[in-house]
């Protein structure tokens, strides 16, 4: 069987069916990504900020309007929201800014508002790697929800 990668760039969404994958690259941007396991239907969601401030703004970059897009998205391909659950991976400090900025706690912000929304939503995290100082490429299996995660001079996890 065949499959293909699905690259899912900032400020988008993605969403495959079995046995295709979902690839994305993160620093301080989170992805999020939601598994049916029944229908093995995989979304992916690359948020860059935590909430929308402008409403002509593109909803897909913002974890309080990207997560329900994402799922809308998924449903409409075959999933059940009553089955998905979540995996969530970046939000790094990626820069060394001096003082309490708003741009070092980016990644941390992100982190916090994507558990808010999927618990507001009812949706578990079954599985995080988050924080840090390193970006991450991440692919997501459609097939079993698999997460595999490189980053550069680390061993690739799995989740």
């Amino acid at each position: 069987m065949s499959f293909q990668f699905i690259n899912v760039g900032i400020a988008d969404l993605g969403v495959a069916k079995t046995p295709d994958i979902l690839r994305t690259v993160l620093g301080s941007c989170v992805g999020i990504c939601l598994h049916d396991p029944k229908a093995k239907i995989a979304g992916l969601s690359h948020i860059m900020l935590p909430k929308l401030s402008d409403k002509n703004s593109n909803e897909k970059k913002y974890a309080d309007t990207a997560i329900p897009l994402l799922i809308e998205e998924m449903k409409n391909r075959g999933a059940d929201a009553v089955r998905l659950v979540a995996k969530i991976v970046g939000g790094a400090t990626m820069f060394k800014i001096s003082g309490n900025s708003m741009m070092s706690e980016i990644g941390r912000n992100n982190i916090s508002k994507v558990k808010e929304v999927l618990g507001a939503l009812g949706i578990e995290i079954i599985a995080e790697d988050t924080g840090g100082n390193y970006g991450r490429t991440i692919d997501f299996y459609s097939e079993s929800g698999v997460l595999k995660i490189r980053s550069l001079g680390r061993e690739e996890k799995v989740l």
